[in-house]
């Protein structure tokens, strides 16, 4: 399970940064259309060819190239293998309503900040966010997660959607989630392979923060990696009773699990 220990390796990083007790929410990885930037890593993209196109992948995992989508259909099928069901993440938890994001949609952040879904972009062959909860007992809230899958036409709008995720902590500090949901002080770090501890994917983001609902403010967790033109993301939502190990021990075990499924879906060897 080494994808597990790097996201644990990245929660632990940012632990100490910033204020942070909760964040809840979606952000699903978004796909604004801007001037291709530096990958997450902070390096030019390279102009390495790859199944996929684009940037090559830096990590010991290979695509099976007649595997890797190339039409929305078998995107749609490597989606909906990858994003985690409810009892994915364990006994107890059940679907948040709506249960997944609308069809044929890509979350993006908006210049107002605020998230929405919008069509999908010629860059983006799917998406499919599936949100989750665990009901409160025992002293203990209501913990909600979401688990977001994006397959996109080639490697090098993958690695921007990297590049997107780190810069949108710095553009937006408080993001408006749903309409009585935000999420605010956040901060956002990148582990391209072979550092901070990644060594299951071509690169990661983790981002920290603030879940903000109501009068409640909880630890927000949201965890991004990339394998080839697939990203996968993560987000946990605190709740009353819940400590900052055991999100960290929720996000990095789902993390750890999608990864698994794209290697699986694409054909690859490590």
């Amino acid at each position: 399970m080494r994808a597990a220990a790097s996201a644990a390796a990245a929660a632990v990083l940012l632990g100490g940064c910033g204020a942070g007790d909760d964040k809840a929410a979606e952000p699903s990885p978004s796909a604004s259309a801007r001037t291709p930037a530096p990958s997450a890593s902070g390096s030019p993209s390279s102009p390495a060819s790859s199944p996929g196109g684009g940037t090559a992948s830096l990590s010991p995992f290979e695509a099976a190239p007649a595997e890797v989508p190339r039409t929305r259909r078998r995107a749609e099928t490597v989606a909906q293998a990858v994003a985690l069901r409810p009892a994915d993440w364990g006994a107890g938890f059940r679907a948040q309503q709506p249960a997944a994001s609308a069809p044929g949609t890509v979350a993006v952040l908006d210049e107002q900040c605020r998230w929405q879904r919008r069509p999908l972009t010629s860059s983006v062959l799917a998406s499919l966010s599936r949100y989750s909860e665990l009901p409160g007992s025992g002293g203990r809230g209501t913990l909600k997660v979401t688990a977001a899958v994006t397959v996109h036409a080639d490697v090098t709008a993958a690695d921007q959607q990297l590049s997107t995720t780190l810069e949108e902590a710095l553009r937006c500090r408080v993001q408006q989630v749903r309409t009585d949901e935000r999420i605010a002080g956040l901060m956002s770090a990148a582990s391209p392979y072979g550092q901070g501890g990644n060594t299951n994917a071509d690169d990661q983001v983790v981002e920290i923060g603030q879940y903000l609902s109501g009068t409640s403010t909880q630890t927000y967790r949201w965890f991004v990696s990339r394998l080839g033109t697939v990203t996968v993301g993560v987000s946990v939502m605190g709740a009353k009773g819940y400590t900052n190990d055991e999100l960290g021990q929720y996000m990095s075990a789902a993390a750890a699990k999608m990864l698994d499924r794209v290697k699986n879906q694409l054909g690859g060897k490590n």
